[in-house]
């Protein structure tokens, strides 16, 4: 499954190497709360073997879109077992400016009290119900 997210690059991290043969760079965005800023989201991501290259024409501070897939592992260790999750980045736009996901606005209620509303006084004969 594929997830995208919009945000602004904050921490890029160097290339490590993990063994011989695998490789992986992570990097953080910051995704905007629109409602209260001080609760901005900061995702961690991470990039592999080839991937890794991703973030080598994007720098800090840059508005960027993340197209990635979530990964899960099992680990073991002194009899212990573990789970872990990873956002796998494969795809990083530029953008002009942080696309803000949609959030509904807050209720608000009407400017008008029930008493300023006129009662409803049907016509004669007129109460324009739909007969049955």
């Amino acid at each position: 499954m594929n997830f995208e997210l919009s945000g602004t690059l904050i921490l890029k991290e160097d290339v490590v190497d993990i063994t011989a043969s695998f490789k992986k760079r992570e990097f953080v965005i910051e995704v905007v709360n629109e409602r209260n800023s001080d609760w901005n989201d900061l995702i961690k991501f991470q990039l592999t073997q080839n991937n890794c290259s991703l973030l080598d024409q994007i720098e800090t501070g840059d508005n960027i879109k993340v197209f990635f897939n979530i990964r899960g592992r099992k680990w073991e260790k002194d009899g212990k077992t573990s789970y872990f999750s990873n956002l796998e980045a494969w795809k990083i736009e530029k953008t002009a400016a942080q696309e803000a996901m949609f959030i509904p606005p807050q209720y608000e209620p009407p400017p008008y009290t029930e008493t300023d509303i006129p009662p409803f006084q049907a016509e004669a004969g007129n109460d324009d119900l739909p007969p049955f």
